[in-house]
């Protein structure tokens, strides 16, 4: 049951922050311009934005990894170790990823 209630909050999240991300970046020159990417990820506020994005991003694909590979009868036996695999993997690209973001800082 938790499994789908994270499914269900992380997809929420995803559209709060899929559509900041979509407003930010790409509509309002209606193309990238990287000096405004740069800008941005020099602001704190915008690194702890970008990092809430990548951890709802993470919780829901892995979380539906999950429970598409545990709906065969086959995998029900190896449900623990693939939840395990999942969490590491999903711990390891969060803080690869959240130090990506961290270490980002501007030219000059």
């Amino acid at each position: 049951m938790r499994l789908f209630q994270l499914q269900r909050i992380s997809a929420v999240a995803l559209l709060v922050f899929l559509t900041i991300h979509m407003m930010v970046l790409h509509y309002p020159p209606f193309h990238i311009d990287f000096s405004r990417i740069i800008e941005r990820m020099a602001d704190p506020l915008w690194k702890a934005i970008d990092i809430a994005f990548l951890f709802f991003v993470l919780a829901h694909a892995l979380a539906g990894m999950h429970a598409v590979v545990t709906d065969f009868d086959v995998m029900h036996r190896w449900r623990k170790v693939h939840a395990a695999a999942l969490v590491v993997v999903g711990v390891a690209a969060f803080l690869y990823g959240a130090a990506t973001i961290l270490a980002f800082q501007p030219p000059g």
